[in-house]
């Protein structure tokens, strides 16, 4: 990788950097560098992507980070959890999506909140959802004229239910709380 002046990076300097267990994102020329989540941010995004890929319909594919999100030339984003048109894909990147989502952490909970909910506004992505695995909450946002709208705030055992972007039913608690079949 060269060396650069903040502000400009470029996706190429991002193909050369390490593969460290950090997640490493372009924003307009910026690096973000996020560390290795713990453990129940992984197992909210485990939970999630398995609830998602169940309902999932044909034409549509859940995926998980890291898994490039390209908006721009100048942008690259890697949710957590995203969904896209099966079709809508290149090799190791996708430049349109139906759903983002994020699981809070204390490393990331401001950028999620506030610039990524603005990239993904700006990209057209048709739901952005945030899940604070602390509070078993999930926000739910909706893409409409071009703004998003909260739809929808979730907490502990409520149910969430969907047709956007297909049908599916989450309880915020059932991602983070500890399963019955893992009790010793």
């Amino acid at each position: 990788m060269r060396n650069l002046d903040p502000g400009g990076f470029t996706p190429a300097d991002l193909a050369a950097l390490p593969d460290d267990g950090r997640r490493y994102e372009l924003v307009d020329g910026q690096l973000l560098v996020t560390p290795a989540p713990q453990f129940i941010h992984q197992r909210a995004v485990v939970r999630l992507t398995t609830l998602l890929e169940s309902s999932c319909p044909d034409g549509l594919e859940v995926l998980v980070a890291p898994f490039d999100f390209r908006p721009t030339s100048g942008r690259c984003l890697q949710p957590d959890v995203l969904v896209r048109q099966s079709e809508d894909v290149a090799r190791s990147s996708v430049t349109r999506l139906q759903l983002a989502v994020e699981v809070l952490s204390p490393s990331t909970r401001s950028v999620d909140l506030l610039l990524k909910r603005g990239l993904y506004e700006q990209a057209g992505v048709e739901s952005y959802w945030l899940f604070d695995p602390e509070q078993e909450e999930l926000t739910v946002l909706e893409l409409v004229d071009g703004s998003y709208v909260e739809w929808a705030v979730v907490q502990g055992a409520k149910e969430f239910s969907t047709q956007r972007p297909f049908d599916v039913r989450v309880v915020p608690a059932d991602l983070v709380r500890r399963s019955h079949r893992q009790a010793v």
